[in-house]
């Protein structure tokens, strides 16, 4: 389980006598075990700069952050092992194969040899990755390569996993894959967090969405509620609207 609480966080601003920029602004929601929570929002609206935060690569400068209870400022080394995470950036390395990369993250997080080759077994099996996982990463496509990431950010076994915009730029069926793989790690009570600007994602895999804009929380709840409390028969009109209404506010 994740919990976010009052999260805020600026950058110093770009150009002579510009005040800093409010990336994340008292930004607060929980994801909880057994649920996919979507972050839902325009680009730039500051669901990266939350992730960071969940996942320690940023600090927040007010507010904390819990995973499984633990306050992530006072013990992040704990806060990492409980957590699996795909960062905007996907990186891997190109002169190991999708199983070195697996096995190298494995090594990192002190797994033995027999557990890393379990994990990535069932991982490859899990994410369709058999017919590359012996071949050097150089070359692969934007699936091969995000299914990698993927795979040695779970290869220690995480409750909480944490994706941003693992869809990006994927093909259909990749994309299905990936949707099949994510309701799998619900089905095993992990606690699931991904962000994205793709209303049929969300749609289609969300238990609960926090839509995020000018880095705020407008709007949290199921997908019904938001359809509901904005009055719209389907996400994206709701979204919409909701997006809208706080444009209005900054203008």
């Amino acid at each position: 389980m994740i919990v976010a609480e009052h999260l805020r966080k600026t950058f110093p601003g770009t150009g002579k006598g510009k005040g800093p920029v409010v990336a994340v602004d008292d930004v607060g929601f929980e994801a909880r075990d057994g649920e996919i929570t979507g972050l839902l929002g325009p680009n730039g609206a500051g669901k990266t700069t939350t992730l960071r935060m969940l996942y320690t690569l940023m600090r927040p400068e007010s507010g904390r952050v819990l995973v499984d209870g633990k306050d992530v400022a006072s013990d992040p080394e704990a806060a990492r092992r409980a957590l699996g995470v795909l960062p905007d950036a996907r990186g891997v390395y190109k002169r190991l194969t999708a199983r070195e990369n697996i096995r190298y993250f494995g090594e990192l997080h002190g797994l033995d040899a027999a557990t890393i080759a379990a994990r990535t077994k069932a991982l490859s099996a899990a994410l369709q990755m058999d017919d590359f996982l012996d071949r050097q990463t150089e070359g692969f496509s934007q699936g091969q390569r995000t299914k990698t990431a993927i795979a040695r950010a779970l290869v220690h076994d995480p409750r909480n996993v944490i994706l941003d915009e693992p869809t990006n730029g994927l093909d259909v069926m990749t994309t299905r894959g990936l949707r099949e793989f994510l309701r799998q790690l619900r089905g095993e009570g992990r606690c699931v967090i991904f962000s994205s600007h793709i209303m049929q994602e969300v749609a289609a895999l969300c238990d609960r969405i926090v839509v995020i804009a000018h880095g705020r929380v407008v709007a949290h709840g199921t997908s019904d509620e938001l359809r509901k409390q904005t009055g719209e028969e389907n996400l994206e009109d709701a979204f919409v609207r909701l997006i809208g209404s706080e444009e209005g506010l900054h203008a």
